[in-house]
């Protein structure tokens, strides 16, 4: 699925409202990326991503798991209901964004077009960006990921509360497994439409260079309004559809495997 996070970045990376020269879908960027590039530039940048997958989806549930209480015993409720889930996902969201910006920023600069041939991988990247724009460089965007990140996982986890309450309880192992991604895969398409114009501004405060001039916006909102100026509301989707065929299924996927290796623990491990 990461060819199609690539193809996400090229697009809203993209400035104006059309051109010649910019991609026009996602099979245009995949194309266009093996044409003019090579292949392996659909898995430029993945190092970081990996590197921080396994610590931000531990810290992702644990967080919601650790928030949730601590929310039922301040609003005095002896479960969780719709408000406290969409609390809990948004504060487990928070906690995720303080983990991930960085590597964010770094796979950005490794996957931009206008980079190509700058850095020659990770490392290099991590040192040239501190080197020509300081320490200080690396928490660039940070306000909008937490935004990113906050609505994200505020739809998931409010979504999946709302959507299995809809649902027919299951009656087997199979049943469950299917609630499990029909849930998260809705929650994941609604956090994904919920969180894009945030990711959107991030990718560009993330891939601005300081040697191309000041920044036209440090954080989300001035920089929400700034595009929806300049290149309209529909800029602020750019790179929607790839995002959302990869964290709709991703969304399910992901409760899926949660629940089973909790339950898993819970019934052995415990």
């Amino acid at each position: 699925m990461y060819p199609l996070d690539v193809a996400k970045t090229r697009l809203m990376l993209q400035v104006g409202k059309g051109g010649s020269d910019q991609y026009k879908s996602i099979v245009d960027v995949f194309s266009r990326i093996i044409k003019e590039e090579g292949a392996s530039r659909l898995y430029r940048g993945i190092l970081p991503p990996i590197m921080v997958e396994a610590p931000k989806r531990a810290i992702k549930f644990a967080s919601n798991d650790t928030y949730g209480p601590m929310f039922q015993r301040l609003f005095n409720s002896d479960k969780i209901t719709q408000p406290i889930a969409i609390m809990t996902g948004v504060s487990a969201g928070i906690t995720e964004a303080v983990i991930v910006a960085t590597p964010e920023l770094v796979k950005i600069r490794l996957q931009a077009k206008e980079n190509a041939g700058k850095y020659l991988g990770t490392m290099d990247c991590v040192r040239k960006i501190y080197a020509e724009e300081g320490l200080r460089a690396f928490a660039n965007g940070l306000e909008a990921t937490v935004w990113r990140h906050a609505l994200w996982n505020g739809g998931y986890f409010g979504s999946i509360f709302a959507i299995r309450g809809m649902l027919p309880k299951a009656q087997t192992k199979k049943g469950e497994l299917a609630v499990n991604f029909a849930a998260g895969a809705i929650g994941g398409t609604i956090g994904t439409t919920l969180n894009t114009p945030s990711d959107v501004v991030k990718t560009r405060i993330q891939n601005h260079n300081p040697a191309n001039g000041p920044p036209k916006y440090t954080t989300f909102l001035p920089g929400a309004r700034a595009i929806a100026r300049e290149e309209g509301f529909r800029a602020l989707y750019k790179g929607y559809v790839p995002k959302v065929l990869r964290l709709g299924p991703g969304g399910g996927i992901l409760l899926v495997v949660y629940e089973y290796v909790t339950t898993y623990m819970r019934n052995h491990m415990m």
